[in-house]
């Protein structure tokens, strides 16, 4: 039986899955916020805006109305930047009772301090849990498009759910796995943008390949410590949507967050990075709820608290650096 799958978002991830879906057989729609990103995709086969270069398969449908793509949908993903999944899932709600639901965004609502899941589960009712899942990893959507190998996980608290888009999504050169850690997966995205941030300082101010590491490991642990406080399991965080993805963000410029943080580096100012930006990078928006939900539970997240200094409160990026260097002697 053909699967028909609906996607929300024609960002690079979405469009990407669109095009992941489509080889893999399915029925793919894709809902177009921009009218004039839809007429682009529709008449050239090609979403300049947000993925320059790759061909869109004539098998997916594109359109700017919501139910006409979610209509008959087995599978709905929601490709969305976080502070934009609210005001999106008002738009309008899947049909019938066994859509299974999967969302693929890595950020997180700042006022609210919301996951995408939590936010999707009070708009569209609990009885959409046993039908949401969340996937994450080290998903670069313009290497998956050029087809180059990756995996990914999607995690579900109903098994039989996280098995479904599993067999959707999974081929030779794309493997998914599967969890149960809803929250770990789901934080695991969100945590690593903010990392991936002071790394891009760290590279922009050519601090070299070992402050860079000693970063990324620290990082780590704030984001282990942060995740076990808010009910994930600590070993989430070592798999592929924890260090997998923490890796594959601060390993260079395919990393918006990461290119963020070179920026800053240069002495830009945010608003003039922002501004060149068309997708969004989620951790500069997630950064200071992070720490915030963090100081409420007492986890300690040294690292993430000099992003959002030098981010929001004009901290000179080096003088950051430096102040984490000679904080008091710990015990690893």
């Amino acid at each position: 039986m053909v699967s028909r799958v609906a996607i929300i978002g024609a960002g690079a991830w979405g469009t990407t899955l669109a095009i992941l879906c489509a080889e893999r057989g399915a029925t793919t729609s894709l809902w177009v916020r921009e009218n004039d990103v839809c007429r682009q995709i529709v008449d050239e086969r090609e979403n300049r805006d947000y993925l320059p270069g790759f061909p869109i398969p004539p098998t997916v449908r594109a359109s700017s109305d919501m139910d006409e793509v979610m209509d008959g949908a087995d599978f709905l993903f929601l490709a969305i930047p976080a502070k934009f999944i609210r005001s999106t899932l008002a738009k309008g709600k899947p049909k019938g009772g066994k859509v299974i639901i999967c969302s693929v965004a890595k950020g997180l609502e700042e006022e609210s301090g919301e996951t995408p899941s939590q936010m999707i589960l009070k708009r569209w009712g609990e009885e959409v849990e046993n039908r949401l899942a969340v996937l994450s990893g080290p998903n670069l959507s313009s290497e998956i498009a050029k087809g180059l190998p990756a995996a990914t996980v999607v995690a579900s608290k109903n098994k039989e759910t996280a098995d479904a888009v599993q067999t959707l999504l999974r081929m030779e050169r794309f493997r998914v796995y599967t969890s149960d850690d809803v929250i770990g997966v789901e934080w695991g995205g969100v945590l690593k943008n903010v990392t991936a941030i002071a790394a891009g300082i760290a590279g922009g101010l050519g601090l070299g390949d070992n402050a860079k590491s000693a970063l990324i490991t620290r990082g780590l642990a704030e984001m282990v410590r942060f995740g076990v406080a808010h009910g994930a399991k600590p070993e989430t965080f070592y798999g592929l949507s924890g260090l997998g993805d923490l890796l594959c963000t601060c390993a260079g410029e395919l990393s918006r967050n990461y290119r963020v943080g070179m920026a800053i580096a240069s002495g830009k100012k945010l608003d003039g990075i922002l501004s060149h930006m068309h997708a969004v990078p989620e951790g500069v928006f997630s950064a200071k709820t992070v720490v915030r939900l963090a100081l409420a539970k007492k986890v300690v997240m040294p690292i993430a608290e000099q992003v959002v200094a030098v981010l929001h409160n004009g901290k000179e990026p080096y003088r950051a650096l430096q102040e984490l260097m000679v904080r008091e002697a710990k015990v690893e």
